[in-house]
């Protein structure tokens, strides 16, 4: 956005920014109820609209929860379905009935790990107990804003590229609420960092953050870390493996593409086209149709987990299934002792419900 128009901007986001902020004030000072629930709530969320890594950052906590013995549950609005209301996640649904994000997850852990879509968290959070009740946990899939649930652990992401404390409140930039929202963290994870980032930009990165989180509120550091290829569906997989240094066509239609882009050419490849749609983007079959006529002969289709997960949709499979169409799963590492400090975080008697102060 340029500068003219970011000011231009600014009135209306001053104007967004005050509504929101004499929201949080009720909730923050009691006005208007916030609760708890009768197990550990972690919430993984951010300041911004999309683009900070809550995914991948909401399966490393599940996997923390899964390996102290807990049984863990998940808990989303399920952006972009097309159902409403309380949904308990089960082999027969898609991406377009519980959001692409929560199908990613159940993808992932399935039945191992509950998958629960709700736009009401609370009310969610109360059906999980009434028809969950073996779970000891749940973690809350990017409820920043949902002031009406209280969160013993609130994980707030930042990207290191775009962070909050250089962003505006929308429309002017991309923040939901103000930058002082931060103070609302128990922890700050600064994500996608360059694995080899210097301590001194760690530390510039800090002090930024001290100046609207709590003081002594932890800032961890946390990089990407790619895997191997892997097919969207088996069909892919008989083609072989993607070779190293292979051309390829880059199909996303996530809010951030830029790090699978430099991970790819990193690892030697020649992108020789990027079909790129927006965030949650429901791919049709003309897409990929158009896509499969202009592929080069020696060239694979990569895209990314979360477009994997829409890719993957009843209606798509028959044209998916003669691609040569590849995800890179990301697994989140983090920098320095970053692990170590928030599975402390994660252990007991750490996770109890506190009363957020004005």
């Amino acid at each position: 956005m340029s500068g003219l128009l970011t000011l231009l901007l600014l009135p209306f986001s001053w104007l967004y920014a005050g509504v929101a902020a004499v929201r949080n004030w009720f909730y923050d000072t009691g006005r208007w109820e916030s609760t708890a629930a009768g197990v550990p709530l972690i919430n993984v969320g951010n300041l911004r609209v999309g683009g900070t890594g809550k995914t991948p950052h909401v399966a490393w906590v599940i996997e923390q929860l899964l390996a102290a013995g807990h049984q863990p549950a998940i808990l989303s609005r399920g952006y972009g379905r097309r159902t409403k209301g309380f949904r308990l996640a089960s082999s027969t649904d898609t991406a377009a009935t519980i959001g692409d994000e929560p199908w990613q997850h159940f993808h992932a852990f399935g039945q191992q790990v509950p998958v629960v879509v709700d736009e009401d968290r609370r009310h969610g959070l109360a059906e999980i107990a009434q028809q969950l009740p073996k779970v000891t946990a749940v973690v809350l899939d990017d409820a920043y804003q949902h002031r009406r649930v209280r969160p013993s652990l609130n994980i707030l992401l930042t990207e290191q590229a775009r962070p909050f404390w250089t962003d505006h409140v929308l429309p002017a930039g991309r923040l939901r609420e103000s930058r002082l929202g931060a103070r609302r963290a128990d922890v700050v994870i600064i994500t996608k960092c360059p694995p080899e980032w210097p301590a001194h930009e760690q530390q510039a990165a800090v002090a930024q953050v001290r100046r609207y989180a709590r003081p002594g509120v932890p800032v961890l550091f946390s990089t990407y870390s790619y895997g191997q290829p892997t097919a969207v569906l088996p069909t892919a997989a008989a083609l072989g493996a993607v070779q190293p240094g292979q051309p390829v066509v880059v199909l996303t239609g996530i809010a951030q593409p830029e790090p699978l882009l430099s991970e790819l050419r990193r690892r030697g490849h020649a992108v020789l086209a990027h079909h790129q749609f927006a965030d949650h983007h429901a791919f049709n079959a003309a897409e990929l149709q158009a896509l499969a006529a202009a592929l080069p002969p020696a060239a694979v289709i990569i895209t990314t987990e979360k477009d994997a997960a829409r890719l993957r949709e009843p209606a798509l499979r028959t044209i998916v299934a003669s691609l040569p169409l590849f995800y890179v799963p990301i697994r989140v590492a983090f920098l320095a002792d970053g692990a170590q400090r928030l599975q402390a975080m994660l252990a007991p008697p750490q996770l109890t419900p506190r009363v957020v102060a004005s």
